[in-house]
């Protein structure tokens, strides 16, 4: 059973390492901004997050994936900002880098929040009725999928 694991199975060594990249690069965006928006930890993260996708699916997919013709649009935004938090402007480089990132990656995020709802615990926050409002109006496909899990 555990053999596809080990083998060629989706999730192999490098992918883990990608995975944990693109998690450390999250998390580093977000205490950059809790500690107001510092350009160093925000940028560190902007790279870390990067060098995860790569990791985690390849660096010609990643090339592929922000040279889509319906993805130019968000990662010139993402790209972009990214680029501005270097430069020193990092609350502009945060907004624009956040609108490429949703352009990007929006729709994937109904099957995310189909996962988080499974979730016992976050399942609960996510049907609470101001955080299921929000989120049925940002989710470009129609909002969360209703699904049913026992408490």
């Amino acid at each position: 059973g555990g053999d596809a694991m080990y083998g060629g199975g989706w999730l192999n060594d490098q992918r883990k390492i990608g995975l944990g990249l693109t998690g450390c690069g999250l998390l580093f965006g977000v205490i950059g901004v809790m500690l107001f928006f510092d350009r160093g930890l925000i940028a560190m993260g902007n790279l870390l997050f990067l060098a995860g996708l790569s990791t985690t699916i390849g660096f010609r997919n990643t090339l592929q994936f922000f040279m889509r013709r319906k993805n130019r649009k968000g990662a010139v935004f993402y790209l972009g900002g990214c680029a501005i938090v270097i430069y020193g402007w990092t609350v502009v480089g945060l907004v624009l880098e956040l609108y490429g990132f949703w352009l990007l990656f929006c729709e994937f995020f109904p099957t995310a929040l189909q996962f988080f709802r499974q979730v016992p615990f976050l399942g609960r926050i996510l049907d609470l009725p101001l955080i299921k409002t929000v989120i049925n109006r940002l989710a470009p496909m129609g909002g969360l999928p209703t699904t049913e899990y026992k408490r």
